[in-house]
């Protein structure tokens, strides 16, 4: 019976966090761990988080932003515990091809691209209407190409792998 109890055990150990993700997903986080981990301690705390900022450019971060995001952990942040809030987010995440489908139907001709600004037209006048500050987050966090443009199929991949494809090859 040992034996059965081994294969059953090892069947629940594949429910955790890093069986979520793809091993290169795997090594990209750790990286932006190890990035973010600035004094290599193993955990991100304040201090860490306030160096990274800076080393980013941005030095007048609040303690109180970072005791939010410090906060936001169940413990301190390690690596399993970085990955598992990283799980989280992405959790409630639609699938790629769901978040595409969205988009198909503004562009019956399959371009991959909608024009800037019938998108905002769109989310600011259609369902869970976006507020033109959301829309414009979204135009700053992803931007419009020189045409005014917004690559959609990219889009939904950051959306739901978290890098830029394009940056991959």
């Amino acid at each position: 019976m040992a034996p059965k109890k081994a294969k059953k055990k090892a069947a629940e150990g594949n429910s955790n966090v890093f069986s979520m993700f793809e091993q290169a997903q795997i090594q990209e986080f750790k990286e932006a761990f190890t990035i973010m981990d600035q004094n290599r301690d193993g955990v991100i705390d304040k201090n860490d988080l306030r160096d990274t900022y800076a080393a980013l450019g941005r030095v007048n971060v609040g303690n109180e932003e970072l005791d939010e995001m410090v906060k936001g952990a169940p413990g301190p942040i390690n690596f399993t515990i970085f990955l598992t809030m990283f799980g989280e987010k992405l959790k409630g995440t639609d699938p790629e091809e769901t978040i595409l489908n969205a988009f198909k139907i503004f562009d019956p001709e399959g371009t991959g691209i909608l024009k800037g600004e019938d998108i905002k037209l769109h989310l600011m006048s259609q369902a869970d209407k976006f507020t033109e500050n959301e829309v414009n987050d979204m135009f700053q966090n992803f931007p419009l190409d020189v045409a005014g443009n917004l690559d959609y199929k990219n889009l939904c991949y950051v959306i739901t792998h978290g890098e830029d494809k394009e940056d991959k090859e």
